[in-house]
C-alpha cells in the first residue's frame, strides 16, 4: 500500500514494536527521506519535529533500531516498524518510552535459530546434522536425553540434572521444528487443559 505522507505535512507516526516480545517501544515520525533510509540502512531512522532533520535512533547512544519490517496501516498514513532493539530504547534508560520492560523470551529466540539452521542446512552446524538425519534420529535422541533427564534426576547431581534437562529441552524443539511446530503449539494446549 502507498503511503500518504501529504495528509500530515508530509509525515506520518510510525510506531516501533519489538519484532520477538510485540512490546510497542516508541512512537516516532518518519518522511519520506526517513522512510527511504531505514529501508536503505536497515536502520531505523525518524524526522525529528523539534530539530527538523533527519535522526538514526542509536546515532548518539548506540542504541540503534535494527529494521526487520514495515506496514502500513488501512489509509495509508500511519506505520507499524518491528524492529530489534539494541539496548534501552528511551532516552530516560528505560526499555520502552512508557518506563516499560522489554523482556525478551530466549526460548523464542532459540526456536528461530533451530528454524534457520532447518530451512539453510549449515555445513558446520549440529542442528542442521539432525535435520540431515531425519525425524527418527531426531525423536531417539529425544528419548536418549529424557532418560538421562531421570536418571540424573534420581541421582540428585543438580548441575548433570539441570544440564540434562537443558538437552532434553533443545532436542524436543528441534523434534518439534522437524514436525513443523513451535513451542507455542504445546502452551496452547496447556492453556486448554488449563480452563
Amino acid at each position: 500500500m502507498k503511503i500518504d505522507f501529504d495528509k500530515e505535512k508530509g509525515l506520518v507516526p510510525a510506531i516501533i514494536q519489538d519484532a520477538v516480545t510485540k512490546k510497542v517501544l516508541m512512537l516516532g515520525y518518519m518522511n519520506n527521506e526517513a522512510y527511504q533510509k531505514t529501508l536503505e540502512t536497515g536502520l531505523v531512522t525518524f524526522f525529528s519535529r523539534s530539530r527538523q532533520k533527519l535522526w538514526t535512533k542509536g546515532e548518539t547512544s548506540g542504541n540503534y533500531l535494527y529494521l526487520k519490517e514495515i506496514k502500513v496501516d488501512c489509509d495509508g498514513d500511519a506505520l507499524l516498524v518491528y524492529a530489534t532493539p539494541e539496548g534501552p530504547v528511551c532516552h530516560t534508560g528505560s526499555d520502552t518510552c512508557w518506563d516499560e520492560k522489554n523482556e525478551r523470551n530466549f526460548l523464542d529466540e532459540l526456536e528461530k535459530v533451530i528454524e534457520q539452521r532447518k530451512n539453510d542446512l549449515p555445513e558446520q552446524s549440529y542442528v542442521a546434522s539432525l535435520f540431515k538425519k531425519g525425524i527418527n534420529k531426531i525423536a531417539q535422541k529425544v528419548g536418549e536425553e529424557a532418560v538421562e533427564t531421570v536418571i540424573e534426576a534420581m541421582d540428585h547431581h543438580d548441575d548433570l540434572f539441570l544440564n540434562e534437562s537443558a538437552d532434553l529441552l533443545f532436542h524436543l524443539l528441534v523434534l518439534l521444528q522437524a514436525k513443523g511446530y513451535h513451542l507455542k503449539d504445546i502452551v496452547d494446549v496447556l492453556e486448554k487443559r488449563h480452563r
